[in-house]
């Protein structure tokens, strides 16, 4: 095609509600236009840049023996209510009924029907390994969409399947699909780190996150910039900041902390550091029966530092704890503890609780935690 018949049109400015860099640059270049939240038309020349690396992505998978297909962008609620998703998915999930009243739902990624597809094709293990791919449209019904085609709700996504005889099997599958992946970053020319992460609800024991190194983005990782280490910053392992705990300076004493609720406001009452308070933080797991009847509550005790934040990935990795933990109830508070939230600590316990302590605290050795009564520390 000529120039002249070429379909491209610029803007001077970007609109004000673009927010980061890139999203500003593909509205002025004319690479894509706003629908509505989290949603865009893809101009010729945006089109254009997707073609191209999608024939990459192509001839890398299929370098690596994979095979594509394409599966359906709205799939019959039975697939995913047999894998027990269907509620599990939550509001991100698009859901709707059809004029006979039947559910469905807009693909938020395929696990479901790529394996329905295996069950009815794949006859013997000796056709095994298999793996499937798709380049397709993908809708995740997003609270809050930001940063453009970032993280929108509706996107192109490639996925891949794997199916293998045994476990063994399914790693060599997955180590083919890692030196894929870095292929195909590689010939992109992206400055990237492939980063341990959680498996969440998808599962396994195995995860790996292809995070490309940005100023802008919707993640965090840390990441060593002379070694091949990087983890997600909710799976990174955390050492202690104090190999050995030192010596008490003082005697355990309780102070009259009137109306300071937080650590941030006993610190500034008593003028120390945020780093020398403890803040404890009361989770509880229930067990259930067949029905779902809850028969057993254990409330748990995560004590961290002041100046720290509860990573919820991780406390779910406490044995016995649990990814489907939950904050513990006010009157729960009240039933072990003794006292309302905001003067809690590991001290004077009316009823035994699950303690566990964070590396930063467990060494430390002159700090201020809640005495269990309230408006004293």
């Amino acid at each position: 095609m000529r120039a002249s018949q070429f379909h491209l049109f610029t803007l001077k400015e970007a609109p004000s509600d673009a927010e980061v860099v890139s999203q500003k640059l593909m509205l002025r270049a004319g690479m894509i236009r706003k629908v509505a939240a989290g949603i865009y038309n893809y101009m010729p020349m945006g089109l254009r840049s997707i073609r191209k690396v999608e024939a990459i992505i192509r001839d890398e998978l299929d370098r690596a023996g994979a095979m594509e297909v394409v599966m359906p962008i709205v799939q019959p609620a039975e697939l995913w209510q047999e894998t027990g998703r269907w509620d599990k998915m939550g509001p991100e999930m698009l859901r709707f009924k059809d004029r006979h009243d039947r559910d469905f739902a807009m693909q938020p990624t395929s696990e479901e029907v790529v394996t329905d597809i295996a069950r009815q094709e794949l006859k013997s293990y000796r056709q095994l390994p298999k793996n499937f791919y798709q380049i397709q449209t993908k809708f995740r019904d997003e609270r809050r969409p930001r940063f453009g085609v970032m993280r929108g709700r509706e996107f192109v996504m490639k996925d891949a399947y794997s199916f293998d005889r045994d476990a063994e099997a399914a790693g060599r599958s997955y180590d083919n699909m890692y030196a894929t992946y870095c292929r195909i970053f590689d010939r992109i020319g992206l400055e990237y780190r492939a980063v341990a992460a959680d498996t969440g609800a998808i599962g396994g024991d195995r995860s790996h996150e292809f995070q490309v190194i940005a100023d802008t983005g919707e993640d965090a990782i840390v990441y060593c910039p002379d070694s091949d280490y990087a983890a997600n910053i909710e799976l990174a392992e955390a050492l202690a900041l104090q190999a050995v705990r030192g010596e008490a300076r003082g005697a355990l004493e309780k102070t009259p902390t009137p109306g300071k609720a937080t650590c941030a406001d006993v610190a500034d009452l008593l003028q120390v550091g945020l780093d020398t308070t403890v803040k404890s933080l009361v989770l509880a797991s229930d067990e259930t029966d067949d029905k779902g009847e809850v028969v057993k509550t254990t409330v748990w005790l995560l004590l961290v530092r002041g100046d720290h934040s509860l990573n919820e990935v991780k406390a779910g990795k406490i044995e016995g704890l649990g990814s489907d933990f939950r904050f513990a109830t006010e009157a729960e508070i009240i039933e072990h503890f003794g006292c309302k939230p905001g003067y809690l600590g590991p001290i004077g316990l009316r009823k035994p609780v699950r303690i566990v302590a964070d590396r930063s605290v467990a060494n430390m050795a002159d700090f201020i935690c809640g005495a269990n009564e309230e408006d004293f520390h």
